[in-house]
């Protein structure tokens, strides 16, 4: 069965088929497929272009269909193109000859179109509730650990010291942003049902496209049928959205990769999330964290071939939108896979305390010490300055901060008292930045963390 040909003398040539075929990949578009089958159905009778009869011998042909996909007893045939074909072809061995009125005033264009919209706004959902399963992973690591201190880099160069628990939040709020974007993105969706723009120009039926609309679960019909047909920027927001998502996890992974390693020591990895070497019977190697970060990459790169496919097209509908959906199922299983070990590694990571706050350096509280002169009235800038003589003298003498007497302070600026080796206390550094966000007041935030995930309703499992 085609649904096309008859101005055609010759078949398809085979090696033009295997291209332009597609049910080896939209297959899994079925459910969407014929629930957009049952609305348009409705929408016919609704217009009186097929009776209810019809209509319910069409429903029940096509809820047959549905059942043999979800059974896996489907079975193609060589001449189904696509998945529209496939249900359409199945659907005529079903209901019979009545299976041809179902594509009246519909094409393909505006149908995979739908199609596509609706199987997204099933993927953003799910994809939430796994990364709202990492979040949880980490919040109850930082949970845990709100009273450990860890050296804070920048430029990867020790900075600050921290909490860990603040660093741990910090991955957390950076996958809050996931979340909330692919929630965005999955509501403004809803603003744009194709069905019923026809190929490029609209239906001559008197389809109440409303109405349709909201059976779909969308609030409003695309307002140009042209627009519709073509319109893929649901396709390169949730490619977008996988994206940098991936680059949240990447950098996660490559924290904890380096964290991991012996010579910092401040996490081990549990056995069940590393591999070993066939080599090297010592190795304990970070393959899922590793993996997080290689796929970051492929996810990034399907986003700018969707958008190169995409800047070159002219108006309407063209076959190189077929090239949407191999990378957003790709993108959709490559987080589905990586999100549950992540995770997992997450939930089961130990965090070594006595290693990170062996790491932490006096250097880390050369801000501290200028903010201690600021409290005595000295400027910043002036204040920035005396800090970094203290912190040159130290290490010309090869001590400590604290170890410079106040004689050495005191040479550098009479600003400097007695009580300056107050500043020298890391819990201390930490606590004193209480203000909101900052890592002083870490309790709080995971209290924010914890109100955040429960009124997504993400997480809880």
């Amino acid at each position: 069965m085609t649904l096309w040909g008859g101005a055609f003398s010759q078949p398809t040539d085979d090696a033009v088929r295997r291209l332009n075929d597609s049910l080896r990949f939209d297959w899994r578009l079925y459910d969407a497929d014929i629930t957009g089958s049952v609305a348009w159905a409705e929408a016919l009778a609704g217009a009186g272009v097929i009776t209810s009869a019809e209509r319910d011998a069409l429903l029940s042909g096509l809820e047959a269909v549905r059942a043999e996909f979800a059974a896996g007893q489907f079975v193609p045939a060589p001449a189904d193109e696509d998945i529209h074909t496939a249900v359409e072809r199945r659907l005529g061995e079903i209901a019979g000859p009545l299976a041809g009125k179902l594509h009246t005033g519909r094409s393909r264009n505006d149908q995979v179109a739908t199609d596509v919209l609706l199987w997204l706004l099933d993927a953003a959902p799910h994809l939430s509730a796994l990364i709202g399963g990492l979040m949880a992973a980490l919040l109850t690591q930082a949970e845990q650990h709100g009273g450990t201190i860890m050296p804070g880099t920048t430029h990867f160069q020790p900075a600050q010291p921290l909490s860990a628990a603040h660093w741990l939040l910090s991955h957390f709020w950076a996958l809050a942003r996931d979340v909330a974007r692919l929630e965005g993105f999955a509501d403004a969706w809803r603003d744009k049902c194709p069905l019923g723009a026809g190929a490029l120009a609209g239906t001559p039926y008197a389809i109440d496209r409303g109405r349709l609309a909201e059976q779909l679960g969308f609030r409003a019909p695309a307002p140009n049928s042209l627009d519709a047909v073509a319109d893929r920027d649901h396709a390169a927001e949730f490619l977008f959205a996988a994206a940098l998502t991936g680059v949240h996890l990447s950098r996660l992974a490559e924290d904890l990769i380096l964290f991991a390693n012996p010579a910092f020591g401040f996490v081990r990895l549990d056995e069940r999330y590393s591999t070993g070497s066939s080599l090297m019977p010592q190795k304990r190697n970070p393959d899922p964290l590793e993996l997080a970060r290689g796929k970051a990459g492929r996810l990034a790169g399907y986003l700018a071939g969707l958008l190169t496919t995409l800047k070159g097209l002219p108006s309407g509908y063209n076959k190189d939108l077929q090239e949407d959906k191999e990378p957003l199922f790709d993108a959709y299983d490559t987080l589905s896979a990586l999100l549950p070990p992540l995770s997992g590694l997450i939930g089961a990571l130990a965090l070594v305390p006595e290693r990170m706050r062996a790491a932490l350096d006096e250097g880390l509280l050369a801000t501290d010490l200028a903010d201690y002169l600021v409290g005595r009235g000295v400027p910043f800038r002036q204040a920035h300055g005396l800090a970094g003589q203290a912190v040159r003298l130290a290490e010309t003498k090869g001590v400590p901060l604290s170890a410079l007497t106040a004689d050495d302070y005191r040479a550098l600026s009479d600003a400097f008292g007695p009580d300056v080796a107050q500043v020298f206390d890391f819990d201390a550094a930490v606590a004193r930045r209480a203000a909101f966000g900052g890592t002083g007041e870490v309790r709080e935030q995971i209290a924010r963390a914890r109100a955040w995930l429960a009124g997504r309703g993400v997480g809880a499992s």
